[in-house]
């Protein structure tokens, strides 16, 4: 997918929101759309990598590229390198967004609007997880 490309993301709210590779403000946070603690880092339409990172990415795929033909071995080599970064890069992004994720819940203070709006919060995590 590049850069401004968007799939519809379910909801079970009735709402359908974008999945995209904008550019995102800070790695691993995002806007749920509102309300106390919106901030959950799993909202739908978040970058899963910041378009720095992935320009980056990019520009070393096409050193890889070009570097097939004189040493193919090599370049295959790096390309599983490169994947596993980006793997290791997604593992650690969902790793924090489901650290937010328990922080919002995770103490005794909890209401039960708190924990149905970590349920939605999880609901809309593990809808992003399944869709990827």
């Amino acid at each position: 997918m590049t850069t401004g490309d968007s799939l519809p993301a379910s909801t079970h709210d009735g709402l359908e929101a974008p999945l995209t590779t904008a550019p995102q403000a800070e790695p691993g946070r995002v806007r749920d759309g509102g309300g106390a603690g919106a901030d959950d880092g799993v909202a739908e339409g978040k970058a899963l990598i910041t378009d720095e990172l992935s320009a980056d990415y990019r520009a070393r795929w096409k050193v890889i590229q070009g570097d097939f033909i004189d040493e193919p071995r090599k370049a295959v080599t790096d390309a599983d390198s490169m994947v596993g970064e980006v793997l290791d890069q997604l593992a650690e992004t969902f790793r924090q967004q489901r650290q937010s994720l328990e922080q919002d819940w995770a103490d005794d203070k909890s209401t039960t609007e708190d924990l149905r709006i970590a349920l939605r919060r999880y609901r809309t995590f593990f809808d992003r997880l399944l869709t990827l």
